[in-house]
């Protein structure tokens, strides 16, 4: 059976970020969820300056190395995962910055939310995302991953120890995100030009 390619993506680019241990321990479930081949990609590792292509990211005309790295990348993708913390109630900058240099790349293909924060648990973050990406066309989960102050849930070695609501969120954002893969997989193989 082929896997479906799912990138997750850390939207954090904070020197110390916290949310660094919620991605470990996120991308460790993954890798034994079976149907998905799972590749981080680090927003912070990955340095997207401010957008500054020329073109309209429409035409898909990219001038920079690393905004035609950053198209291969999400181009291969069957579907996503955006772990992301909350910044003035509202989504990660870097995040914002990296969806906007693209757009036929990110087409018809589903995204789960994993938020993280203090007592809202990043959902303002994961409702700002939602608008953001649905403009380019990607079918974010209404399920999804909040963990409301995860920081308590971080152990001295800084590995992230869920609550049991945690890791139950976790099995359904997954189930239907593959729900949803095998979808849209199918719709851009069969009705798209």
């Amino acid at each position: 059976m082929d896997l479906y390619k799912l990138k997750v993506i850390i939207t954090s680019t904070r020197e110390k970020r916290g949310g660094i241990a919620v991605a470990n321990w996120f991308v460790e479930k993954v890798k034994k969820y079976e149907g998905f081949e799972a590749e981080v990609l680090d927003l912070m590792k990955i340095n997207l300056p401010m957008v500054h292509e020329p073109n309209h990211p429409k035409l898909g005309q990219y001038m920079y190395d690393h905004t035609k790295e950053w198209s291969r990348k999400i181009d291969e993708a069957d579907a996503f995962i955006f772990i992301m913390p909350e910044y003035n109630y509202g989504m990660p900058p870097a995040m914002l910055n990296a969806i906007d240099y693209l757009m036929r790349e990110w087409m018809y293909k589903p995204a789960g939310l994993v938020s993280y924060g203090g007592i809202s648990g990043g959902l303002r973050s994961a409702q700002m995302s939602k608008q953001v990406l649905t403009t380019v066309k990607v079918m974010p989960m209404s399920e999804g991953v909040a963990i409301p102050f995860f920081t308590k849930y971080i152990n001295e070695d800084g590995v992230f120890e869920p609550i049991e609501s945690v890791t139950n969120s976790y099995q359904i954002l997954m189930d239907e995100l593959m729900r949803w893969t095998k979808g849209l997989h199918y719709m851009r193989n069969h009705f798209l030009d």
